[in-house]
């Protein structure tokens, strides 16, 4: 059985296309077919970890067993430290 043949031809004029011609055009020839293999199999992979997390959040929400932490409030900088960090930024 012969291998199957894939073949890419972007469209230089779409920036996507162009980035993804030249991020390809990088990696070293006899790696290309590997490198493509990983990008797809890497992007797949994210793809089903954020349906995941997704999943995981909304259940969480549903079920209203989180527990709810306070926004953090606002610290004011004290005046010394800020005089110190103007003084540093002009030497």
């Amino acid at each position: 059985m012969s291998r199957p043949v894939f073949s890419f031809r972007p469209n230089l004029k779409n920036p996507e296309h162009e980035k993804a011609w030249r991020l390809l055009m990088e990696v070293p020839a006899g790696q290309r077919n590997q490198y493509l293999v990983d990008v797809i199999l890497e992007k797949e992979e994210r793809e089903t970890l954020r349906k995941l997390i997704q999943e995981t959040v909304r259940e969480e929400l549903k079920s209203g067993d989180m527990e709810r932490i306070p926004a953090w409030e606002k610290e004011e900088i004290p005046g010394q430290m800020l005089d110190f960090l103007f003084q540093m930024e002009q030497e």
